[in-house]
């Protein structure tokens, strides 16, 4: 299952950055328009079928990166005994999290060729970031937030009460030095 869509990629990096990272370097999309239109999954009819070609195997290796992603992911999640699919809220801190890892990873699977000096590109700052993280949740040291099917499965019955003696100085006793 897939972490992160299309459209939350042409959202951010955006598809500017997908068109160069995915694009071969003998077919390049050079229009970024329809590489938005393609991640989207919008109308490509102002294109010529070559351009849509070429957007679409760009797609594909988009797609690759977001199903490699997703099953790193998936290797993490199974080390702490998620159960998958791993159904979260949309809207939950979880699927928020899982979706910048995703992100995080798949960008840096398609930045592959990129040659720069690893400890001041962002690219792999993230990618190293997310491994920590993941790293961290398969220890059981972090949690997908409030929904979180383990945390709530971990905490079991933790209530703790404690008893003691009446009071021996309370309202009733302290009332005649006032």
């Amino acid at each position: 299952m897939a972490y992160i869509t299309t459209t939350e990629l042409a959202e951010r990096p955006g598809a500017r950055e997908i068109a160069q990272v995915a694009s071969l370097q003998h077919q390049m999309v050079n229009d970024y328009a329809l590489m938005d239109a393609t991640l989207r999954g919008a109308d490509r009819s102002n294109w010529s079928q070559e351009q849509q070609d070429t957007a679409d195997l760009a797609l594909a290796r988009v797609l690759d990166a977001v199903n490699e992603s997703a099953a790193v992911i998936d290797g993490f999640l199974v080390q702490r005994g998620y159960a998958l699919p791993l159904q979260l809220t949309p809207t939950s801190t979880g699927k928020s999290l899982l979706t910048a890892w995703s992100r995080a990873i798949t960008r840096y699977l398609l930045n592959q060729n990129r040659v720069m000096d690893a400890s001041k590109d962002p690219v792999v700052r993230d990618y190293q970031d997310a491994m920590r993280m993941l790293g961290l949740l398969a220890q059981g040291k972090l949690s997908l937030g409030a929904g979180d099917p383990e945390a709530a499965a971990a905490v079991g019955s933790t209530d703790v009460r404690f008893a003691g003696d009446a009071p021996t100085f309370g309202r009733q006793q302290l009332r005649a030095f006032r």
